[in-house]
């Protein structure tokens, strides 16, 4: 003897299979979750490399202060806390706008990641 199949008159769903419900659920439940894609994507990426770039000469001389402020060798921690800043967030910016950029390649043409079969000569 079958069982006979309950449905909630308030679901939409009269006469489906349980599991089958689930799947849909949770499908538009996934869907709904997603995030919308916002234009600002280039912008944050912008203002994060901006953020490196400061943040790594800002660092660079508050630890440069730091070594003249207890090592009292007052203009030189200050110059190195500066020249190492500078040039760490420069290579810290460099690697992340290339993994960006790489990044963007990839997404914006799929057929980028395939090697050209033609000999130039």
């Amino acid at each position: 003897m079958k069982k006979p199949v309950t449905s909630d008159p308030n679901s939409g769903h009269e006469g489906r299979d349980p599991l089958a419900r689930l799947d849909s659920d949770l499908a538009s439940f996934e869907a709904g979750r997603r995030k919308a894609p916002s234009g600002m994507g280039e912008a944050g990426a912008g203002y994060r490399l901006l953020g490196q770039m400061i943040g790594g000469v800002l660092g660079g001389i508050g630890l440069g202060w730091l070594v003249d402020h207890f090592a009292h060798t007052s203009p030189w921690g200050l110059v190195l806390g500066l020249l190492i800043g500078a040039g760490l967030s420069i290579v810290s910016t460099v690697r992340t706008a290339s993994r960006l950029s790489a990044r963007t390649e990839v997404k914006a043409s799929p057929l980028a990641a395939v090697p050209d079969d033609d000999e130039d000569e």
